[in-house]
């Protein structure tokens, strides 16, 4: 809705004011109408009740019953033998004391992931701008996004400059999104074209921006995630049914049996108290009291090795339904990892010369916080900039001695993006983007006198795209004079080709990832 509206539609629709934004009254009784703005979760179950759903289990029930029935046997036979009986209560208890362990160590992690939510957000109230709790935000508020931030409600862009944003945790999509302020979709846009509006969540990779606030906590589209979440209740596991199964089979097969043995034996005149004993010591023998703590035990393996690696498994089962998984089909760019990307490899005839040309070609900011040095910007541009100042080269220098003086911007159509940059009485220009369009920019290879071999170095390209890599190339020349038009036909030509190699190094949240540049 709020995307299909133009910005003053907005501010007017949502009573607010661009330069003063919201009263301090006028925010108490929003926060009431509204709540607060963070996400919500079930209602907390206490020890007990997670203990005796533990139970909820027809194998487990049956064992329970065979206990009982055991120790009343034993009661009236004047044996005094619990044996049994404790054993079997030991390990019921033990494998629903497992669940609930397991249980309760995966929410502590989800509740630490929950606090990733941005804390601060800069809001503009009664004309000051201050720093607020996320949490304090309402629909209204007017807010300033900032490179290196979290966007911290669904808002609709109302001032953008240069303002990209990486989507990652709601589209999947690594590449950032130029955000534009002045335009207005359509109706039934995909999240992911909406380009007027900002989510909850998101990271804001490069410039700044002014929004309003449209939507908080569970209202925004993370929240609807999270609310679809906890309302579905997971179906049962392939274990579990199978479980339940063999449960219902043992049951039912052990109660027929000894019903025909207690008629047998009253056909044959034997003492019914005799043959009701019989038949119950036959229906606890046959049931395998030890299979599900011998199941727990496998599965409790199993999560504690995924542990390891960083899963969070919250319930036991799933690490069989895992396992049960033939193909696995995600998007895995910032969705099975972190969307860190980090150069590994330079393969060049001038990897330095390569891993300049390549940082200089890019959007990222260098900050210097806390005697650290932070790179924002899109994730494949702040792995090229991290990957040249581990060779001692640095961005900012680079701009100081060769200023940028214009730049052609990355085209999706284009496939790539192009900076100018002055050298005392030359110019530098310096090309990146997607390799089999670049080469047919280019005339000749770095540091290079044999012949141009464009095959060879498309079949590279192919080769490691079979093997899930993701290839960017480099090229560059130098101008004495520019022409008096500047745009991508008289600028993108009769390039010098330069390789280079980048490889993402093994994320720590759940799987591995590895993408090459040519």
């Amino acid at each position: 809705m709020w995307e299909t509206l133009r910005k003053e539609e907005v501010l007017r629709n949502l009573g607010t004011n661009l330069k003063k934004g919201l009263s301090n009254q006028e925010v108490k009784r929003r926060i009431e109408k509204y709540g607060k703005n963070k996400l919500k979760d079930k209602p907390k179950e206490n020890f007990l009740v997670k203990f005796i759903k533990q139970f909820n289990d027809f194998m487990i029930i049956i064992l329970i019953i065979a206990s009982i029935i055991s120790a009343v046997v034993s009661t009236i036979q004047g044996e005094n033998d619990y044996i049994d009986s404790i054993i079997i209560i030991a390990i019921v208890i033990l494998n629903a004391l497992m669940g609930v362990i397991q249980e309760s160590k995966a929410e502590k992690s989800i509740e630490a992931l929950q606090k990733m939510t941005p804390p601060k957000a800069k809001v503009t109230r009664e004309g000051v701008a201050t720093k607020i709790n996320a949490e304090d935000l309402v629909p209204g508020d007017i807010i300033t996004l900032e490179a290196g931030g979290y966007v911290p409600a669904d808002c609709r862009i109302i001032e953008s400059y240069d303002l990209k944003i990486e989507e990652s945790s709601l589209t999947g999509e690594n590449q950032a999104i130029t955000k534009n302020s002045e335009i207005t979709c359509k109706k039934n846009v995909p999240l992911g074209d909406m380009l007027n509006m900002a989510f909850m969540g998101t990271i804001i990779v490069n410039g700044h921006g002014k929004a309003i606030v449209t939507m908080t906590g569970m209202d925004t589209k993370v929240g609807k995630i999270a609310d679809m979440i906890t309302q579905n209740d997971s179906p049962q596991t392939p274990i579990q049914k199978k479980l339940n199964q063999v449960g219902k089979t043992l049951g039912i097969v052990c109660l027929a049996i000894c019903l025909i043995i207690f008629i047998i034996g009253l056909i044959k005149n034997i003492n019914p108290m005799e043959m009701f004993m019989t038949s119950v010591g036959l229906a606890v023998a046959a049931i395998p009291e030890g299979l599900p703590a011998i199941v727990t035990i496998m599965l409790s393996i199993g999560v504690t090795k995924m542990a390891k690696k960083n899963s969070i498994i919250r319930k036991l089962p799933a690490v069989e339904t895992l396992g049960s998984s033939t193909v696995i089909c995600s998007d895995k760019t910032g969705t099975l990892t972190k969307n860190q990307m980090q150069v590994v490899e330079i393969n060049s005839k001038d990897p330095l010369l390569s891993i300049e040309l390549a940082a200089m070609c890019t959007n990222c900011d260098i900050i210097q916080k806390n005697d650290k040095t932070e790179v924002t910007g899109e994730p494949t541009e702040v792995a090229l900039v991290k990957g040249a100042i581990e060779k001692n080269i640095n961005k900012s220098e680079l701009n100081i001695k060769m200023p940028r003086i214009h730049e052609i911007p990355f085209d999706s159509t284009r496939k790539m993006m192009t900076t100018i940059h002055k050298i005392g009485n030359k110019y530098r220009v310096i090309t990146k983007g997607a390799p089999d369009v670049l080469l047919e920019k280019c005339i000749k290879e770095i540091n290079s006198s044999m012949i141009f071999n464009k095959d060879k170095i498309q079949k590279e390209n192919i080769k490691m795209a079979k093997n899930a890599l993701r290839v960017i190339a480099v090229a560059y020349k130098d101008l004495d004079i520019l022409p008096p038009t500047i745009n991508e036909k008289t600028i993108e030509k009769d390039l010098t080709f330069v390789r280079i190699n980048r490889n993402d190094r093994p994320t720590k949240r759940r799987c591995k990832r590895s993408y090459k540049n040519l």
